[in-house]
């Protein structure tokens, strides 16, 4: 059995798309700090404290969701 990716890899293989789950995707590969291994709630409350803009945060959720379905197939 193949093992799915975790999240922030997932992500960061969009950071070509041309979508706002691509700016994500290319702002988190550029930050060194990304608590990659936090879970939503972990990198959504680290995008507050840093003073995202709720789309940012909106986008994280987006692609969250995307990321669950897919490991649900």
């Amino acid at each position: 059995m193949t093992r799915n990716p975790g999240f922030t890899t997932w992500l960061k293989a969009h950071a070509k798309d041309e979508s706002a789950i691509g700016d994500l995707a290319r702002d988190v590969a550029a930050d060194p700090d990304w608590p990659s291994r936090r879970q939503l709630s972990g990198q959504r409350e680290y995008l507050e404290e840093r003073g995202a803009i709720p789309a940012a945060v909106e986008t994280l959720e987006r692609a969250w969701e995307l990321y669950e379905a897919r490991q649900e197939r």
